[in-house]
């Protein structure tokens, strides 16, 4: 019994106890806000991988987009001086020309959006204008180049050797050109120059070269096509009435009048429709060209006497374009490397704006005789051949041609000029007398040095540091400015 007792007063002490209720979880401040308790723990495996994977593509993106405007920044301070000479008013700005043509396998937009990201910043901050001459298909940059080289030996004062008498010789200069006469603007007097992107364009300007310098200035002769004699036919010939057609009774006319009334409104408007079809202009039709493209043909061509002894500078940019869904992997890659394609492009367009230093191109020649296979090219004259001639204009940007669409590789039936699937043909007296641009050593040293001295090509820690007063050379700290010099009294 007294066991009994002596639990149940323990029993009574404890229900006597007060009880301690739990203490609330979570940050008061928010309880009192009325907002959710928040637990901060490591999100889930799944969560993990989204995050990793998502962060690290941006973290890439972020970092090539911030080194892209650095190298270009750094380009751009490199010929902004030009921008800040000043200008006669009675003289045009350096004009250059350049020469785009779409990718194969794609439109035009690919390359001009190339044109607008990579190359048209350094132009605008060197003060440069330019004439653009683009090509939608294959075969169009060639004929443009060709036909503004046979403009200028005809405005030198060569003549066709044969001239048609339906078409007239002569050709009208351009009304903007004789307004700047009468006016008295002259033309820039330095250096011009052409800008090329990519292979595919380049191997049009090359032939474009060749068929304005060698060929001749009339276009050559339409193929007559052969007359085809109409087969007999088998069928009886269709007996015609004679009064349908010979029938000019008031009856007859009341019946076509009735039936022109009888038009409803709804094929009045479709006739309307096909007429403004037929009376859209059609096309320009790409001229062909005035010289077959081999070697034969154009060492057996005549040079003009107009020719220049150098012919004007030009750059070749690279243009990077891959198609298929297969290639994506690639084009990932190229995605996030592309300040290396913007540190390149600036550089070479900057050589161009500069217009300090020129090279020829170089070339490797091998020579045989026909006669004597062993006969060395000083003693050998006519007899001697080309039977190797490994031009550097041949081999610019050749990797380029991997990417490019199988299309181009396919021979095709139809009649469209074929460039790309043939290779570059390069005449020696025209491939010495091509010049390219190049970035000299002390400008490329001074855009290194002068990188990260412009305060839009700074990064944002290093703005926070140069105002804080973190940095070494800085005389004046940040919480020192507005105290310095000595109040007169």
């Amino acid at each position: 019994m007294a066991e009994t007792s002596h639990a149940g007063v323990k029993d009574a002490a404890k229900d006597a106890l007060p009880v301690s209720q739990p203490k609330p979880a979570g940050n008061p401040v928010f309880r009192m806000m009325g907002l959710p308790n928040f637990r901060f723990k490591l999100p889930s495996r799944n969560w993990l991988i989204f995050l990793s994977v998502t962060g690290s593509f941006t973290t890439a993106v972020l970092y090539d987009r911030y080194h892209k405007q650095r190298s270009q920044q750094r380009w751009c301070n490199l010929v902004s001086h030009i921008a800040q000479e000043p200008l006669p008013p009675n003289r045009m700005p350096r004009r250059i020309t350049i020469f785009l043509s779409a990718p194969p396998g794609d439109s035009l937009r690919a390359a001009r959006e190339h044109f607008h990201e990579y190359v048209k910043p350094v132009l605008v901050a060197g003060a440069m204008d330019w004439d653009v001459i683009e090509g939608r298909r294959e075969g169009d940059v060639r004929a443009g180049l060709a036909e503004k080289i046979r403009k200028r030996r005809r405005k030198e004062g060569e003549k066709p050797s044969a001239v048609d008498e339906s078409e007239n010789p002569e050709e009208k200069d351009d009304l903007v050109q004789q307004l700047r006469d009468t006016v008295g603007i002259t033309e820039s007097e330095g250096v011009q120059g052409d800008l090329i992107l990519g292979r595919h364009t380049w191997k049009e300007y090359v032939r474009g070269l060749h068929e304005g310098w060698l060929g001749p200035l009339n276009p050559p002769p339409d193929p007559t096509p052969l007359e085809k004699t109409p087969e007999p036919s088998t069928d009886p010939p269709a007996m015609e009435d004679a009064t349908s057609t010979t029938n000019n009774s008031p009856e007859a006319n009341d019946s076509i009048i009735q039936e022109s009334d009888s038009e409803t409104p709804l094929e009045g408007a479709e006739k309307l429709k096909e007429e403004k079809k037929e009376e859209k202009p059609k096309k320009a039709i790409q001229s062909p060209p005035h010289i077959p493209p081999t070697i034969n043909d154009y060492n057996s061509a005549r040079l003009p006497p107009s020719i220049p002894e150098t012919l004007p500078p030009c750059t070749v940019l690279p243009s990077p374009h891959i198609l298929g869904f297969l290639n994506t992997p690639i084009r990932i890659y190229r995605f996030l490397n592309r300040r290396y394609l913007a540190d390149e492009t600036g550089r070479e367009v900057a050589a161009l704006v500069l217009a300090s230093h020129m090279q020829a191109w170089k070339t490797g020649e091998s020579f045989v005789s026909s006669a004597d296979p062993d006969a060395s090219p000083s003693t050998t004259t006519s007899a001697v051949i080309q039977l190797e001639g490994d031009w550097e204009q041949q081999r610019v940007l050749q990797e380029e041609e991997r990417d490019w669409h199988k299309s181009v590789w396919k021979a095709s039936e139809d009649e469209q000029e074929r460039i790309l699937k043939t290779p570059i043909v390069i005449e020696p007296r025209i491939g010495g007398r091509m010049t390219r641009f190049e970035i000299g050593a002390e400008e490329y040293e001074k855009a290194k040095s002068d990188e990260g001295k412009d305060p839009a090509a700074q990064g944002l820690l290093d703005r926070v540091k140069e105002m804080v007063g973190w940095e070494e050379d800085t005389a004046v700290k940040g919480w020192e400015h507005g105290f310095v010099g000595v109040e007169s009294a």
